[in-house]
């Protein structure tokens, strides 16, 4: 079982709800957050928030799910990523639970 992280720019929110859904996810969570990044050396690919000095309005999404499903939201998502044109990605970070109560 893995806890997976999405951030998305508010303006993606359907997109990755439908990637949720299409890729088998039964349930999820997510919120509004406020992503900010400083004017550091990290390069706007590897930073989950790319405007620099500026807040955006985004989303978090939780979503807890086993490995077949996340390679299927992980594969959507490279697909949606590399069809941008603009800097805002969707970015996603699972982790392993070792436990659910």
């Amino acid at each position: 079982m893995k806890l997976i992280h999405i951030t998305a720019v508010k303006e993606f929110e359907k997109k990755v709800k439908d990637i949720l859904l299409h890729s088998g996810v039964q349930g999820f969570s997510y919120h509004e957050v406020r992503g900010f990044k400083s004017n550091g050396s990290v390069s706007s690919s590897e930073n989950w928030f790319a405007s620099s000095g500026v807040e955006n309005e985004s989303l978090m999404f939780t979503v807890f799910a086993d490995d077949e499903v996340l390679d299927k939201i992980a594969e959507r998502i490279r697909k949606f990523n590399t069809q941008q044109e603009f800097e805002s990605r969707i970015h996603l970070a699972a982790v392993a639970v070792e436990q659910i109560i």
